[in-house]
């Protein structure tokens, strides 16, 4: 029976078709079940686990399926991201799952290993179907003649329990840089705040800005709108439909999307026609700040040099010195404003958030000299580049650890490995 593996396993390992292994639920029928739906990813959460419920029970539950220890659990339009596996919890889930009831001797820990391996996701992706990966659904029939890998029982659990220690280990060193990475970010936070709302001189008086999300600032910095020293730029409405009859010349431009916090992301560049008139008015040169109007508002990006020939979407709002102040001064600041949850409490709301022109250019800012913007904006820039670096570091060590884990599962469930199995 050919399976998801690419080669050969063992000799001693049987295949076996998954019905052989694991039979479909019912559903509750009359809907008087009191669990509540408590669900996440393949699996379910405790019914005393009110806190970390993530989705409300309906009204009608006769068409949710209970769920006992030990049972397979199937979330029928994500199975081929691995969001799949043996449960632990008793519980109840929506119609979104399949639930299998175990009537084969297979170990549970082995099986939710073998089943989670990256060899059966992609064997998931292939046999879903639909308009796009997050709406795909798993056809039941072909899921149901799946063929799983049956080493000997023992083998089994000497296999779950590897992978158990194993994967335990992998899993405490990825938490402790995730600790790491929250704690630096927190640091860097709170560097930034500190420098860019009271300035780096400890020593320096403070007065109330009589703004609350301000504070209290340096005595001889100045409290004012945004527009009082930058100017605001809403750039230019995308029309596809319109390019054929547009007049202009087809050029790349900035949208929402290629911003990043603090640095452009340019890899996927999309184009549309400019006028001349409008290459002018939507410049982007360097000292230019752009700043997310629409979704993820006020995140922003320096443009370091000028970008000639490029121009930037409506999403975007480009801020612009009027005489001189540091926009990468201003970054910071927006930064700091944007993480208190200012913006997204000015910003006007239809379908998704908007920080418009009008919005921005009226945000109440503290400005200092801009001999000082330079001095704070070079020590920020120190102060943080080792911090950022530490988190790279941490972030890359998280990415092969969960590379490793995958690999690991993939040869000790293909029998790639072994394990040593207790006489």
């Amino acid at each position: 029976m050919q399976g998801p593996w690419s080669d050969g396993v063992p000799e001693r390992w049987s295949i076996r078709p998954l019905w052989s292994e694991f039979r479909r639920g019912k559903t509750l029928g009359d809907g008087s079940e009191e669990l509540l739906s408590v669900y996440r990813d393949y699996g379910v959460i405790p019914k005393s686990s009110r806190e970390d419920n993530f989705n409300k029970a309906s009204e009608d539950l006769s068409k949710y399926q209970r769920v006992s220890v030990g049972d397979l659990v199937v979330n029928k339009m994500k199975a081929w991201q691995g969001s799949l596996g043996i449960s632990d919890y008793d519980g109840i889930v929506s119609p979104a799952y399949f639930v299998y009831r175990a009537i084969g001797r297979i170990e549970r820990r082995f099986a939710h290993y073998l089943l989670r391996s990256k060899e059966y996701a992609d064997h998931m992706a292939a046999i879903s179907s639909g308009i796009r990966p997050n709406q795909w659904d798993l056809d039941p029939a072909q899921f149901a003649v799946t063929p799983l890998l049956v080493p000997p029982p023992a083998e089994q659990r000497a296999i779950a329990d590897y992978l158990d220690r194993e994967t335990a280990q992998i899993d405490a060193f990825i938490a402790k840089n995730e600790e790491l990475i929250a704690l630096l970010t927190e640091r860097r936070a709170a560097t930034v705040a500190r420098s860019v709302l009271r300035g780096i001189d400890p020593k320096a008086a403070l007065r109330s800005s009589g703004v609350s999300w301000l504070g209290d600032v340096p005595t001889h910095w100045r409290v004012s709108r945004l527009s009082r020293w930058f100017s605001v730029t809403l750039g230019k409405m995308l029309d596809e439909s319109k390019f054929a009859s547009t007049v202009g010349e087809v050029l790349p431009y900035v949208r929402a999307s290629n911003i990043k916090p603090e640095h452009l992301d340019l890899t996927d560049v999309k184009s549309m026609p400019f006028t001349r008139f409008e290459q002018k008015k939507l410049s982007l040169r360097a000292g230019d700040l752009v700043v997310v109007e629409g979704g993820s508002v006020g995140v922003n990006a320096p443009i370091e040099g000028d970008m000639p020939r490029w121009g930037f979407q409506k999403t975007v709002n480009r801020v612009r010195s009027l005489r001189g102040d540091l926009t990468r001064f201003l970054g910071y600041q927006l930064d700091v404003i944007r993480e208190a949850g200012v913006l997204n409490m000015i910003a006007n709301v239809s379908t998704i958030q908007h920080l418009t022109a009008e919005k921005l250019e009226r945000l109440v800012i503290a400005m200092p000299p801009r001999s000082e913007q330079i001095v704070i904006v070079d020590h920020v820039r120190r102060a943080t580049t080792d911090i950022d670096k530490t988190v790279q570091g941490a972030r890359r060590a998280i990415d092969l650890a969960r590379e490793r884990r995958v690999a690991l599962i993939s040869a000790a469930v293909t029998g790639k490995i072994e394990v040593g199995v207790a006489a």
